[in-house]
């Protein structure tokens, strides 16, 4: 009897994770949550819920910045930005090309993944650059014909464990 304790309790473990697994994707399209977009358009209202029947809080005049995909409905995403500051956006403002909101004043854009790689530029903060791979601590990046590396620890616009080509 006891052994069909502890398979019972495995497949409710089992089927919480599979459903916490279910949970980190959106429901519209099926993509990881959370993750990144930018920002596709110069200006988009930023509302209270997903439709435009609803309140707009504030507008984001940015293009190409990044925020934080939270949730999905139909066509919104309730989207973050650095600051926190949230609320719904229709999606056809957004794109999926990744940026980075530099958050070090004069961040090294380095040649090569490495705090000791020659200094190709220094990067205001609050500059938006381009996002190409990421390893485990750098990130690709370009900016105004520059191209090179961005310790994640200088950006926002990943996340921590996020490795990619």
């Amino acid at each position: 009897m006891r052994f069909s304790g502890v398979a019972a309790l495995a497949v409710l473990v089992f089927t919480s994770l599979a459903h916490a697994q279910e949970q980190a994707r959106g429901q519209a399209t099926g993509l990881p949550i959370p993750r990144f977009v930018s920002m596709k358009s110069g200006a988009a209202n930023v509302r209270r819920g997903p439709s435009t029947s609803n309140r707009i809080d504030w507008v984001l005049r940015h293009r190409g910045t990044p925020l934080v995909v939270l949730a999905e409905y139909q066509d919104w995403f309730r989207v973050e930005d650095v600051d926190g500051e949230g609320g719904w956006v229709y999606t056809k403002l957004l794109s999926t090309r990744r940026t980075v909101l530099v958050q070090e004043d004069l961040l090294a854009l380095r040649e090569t993944p490495s705090s000791t790689a020659r200094s190709l530029a220094r990067l205001e903060a609050g500059v938006i650059a381009r996002l190409g791979a990421c390893q485990l601590a750098w990130c690709a990046a370009s900016i105004d014909g520059y191209s090179g590396w961005l310790p994640k620890s200088g950006i926002w616009g990943v996340l921590d464990n996020e490795v990619f080509d």
